[in-house]
């Protein structure tokens, strides 16, 4: 099977046909892969490289779905205030909305793993696959600009807005009210360390609830370092 063939289906589901393919198949290719794909098939890769190259696309694509989606919020709910759009938008762009639209392309069976990430499950794991689909968008956008990759989500991220008739509640607030319905008292915040330089902090912050193990959580602020913890305590609670 060709390259071209394999990835047929994406290239359909995408509408959107690369003129540079490589920035598809590195783009598919995760850092743990020891072999990148070039136009003729398998090719040695320095792994130092791969994984730079994985990484840079993940970042422009986290950039380029950020905008597009706030854009999309700006437009679809003009009556609601700035927290309200920034608390939808944090729901869009989190990890698990990434690896749904993942799955519903196909990338779990696309992407190339090393066989010891294959073997723990790396095709099931959603934060490698929320990791592919920036990657991918981060493809696109260096491929052809901001109109492709903005189709592309609009087409994939309007269902998901549209599933939501009212903002979803921060986590310090889903949290708090998850305690109190069960008559617990409220979440206890606990910085525990601040690192890095002055002008661009990394906050530790633990938080516990009655009968659960405390839970971290890291961010450029204080606030951001709580929510992160709420968050991680929410996901601990729901399992």
């Amino acid at each position: 099977m060709t390259n071209e063939e394999r990835l047929g289906g994406l290239i359909r589901a995408l509408d959107y046909r690369f003129k540079q393919p490589e920035l598809l198949d590195e783009a598919l290719t995760h850092p743990s892969a020891s072999l990148g794909r070039g136009p003729r098939g398998p090719v040695a890769t320095g792994s130092g490289r791969r994984r730079t190259v994985y990484e840079r696309l993940e970042f422009l694509g986290d950039r380029v779905l950020g905008l597009v989606v706030a854009e999309m919020l700006f437009h679809r709910f003009p009556d609601e205030n700035e927290g309200a759009l920034a608390r939808r938008h944090a729901a869009l762009v989190r990890r698990e909305a990434l690896a749904r639209v993942a799955l519903i392309l196909g990338l779990d069976k696309l992407l190339l793993l090393s066989k010891g990430e294959e073997e723990a499950g790396g095709r099931n794991n959603p934060t490698m696959l929320s990791d592919a689909c920036e990657a991918l968008l981060g493809a696109v956008y260096a491929d052809g600009g901001l109109d492709p990759a903005a189709r592309i989500i609009r087409g994939h991220w309007a269902t998901l807005m549209a599933e939501s008739a009212t903002p979803p509640k921060d986590a310090k607030t889903a949290l708090q009210e998850w305690a109190q319905g069960r008559g617990k008292p409220l979440p206890l915040y606990e910085t525990r360390g601040i690192e890095g330089p002055p002008h661009d902090p990394s906050f530790l912050v633990a938080v516990t609830v009655e009968g659960f193990l405390s839970v971290t959580g890291c961010g450029t602020s204080k606030r951001a370092a709580e929510q992160a913890a709420a968050t991680a305590m929410l996901e601990q609670l729901q399992k």
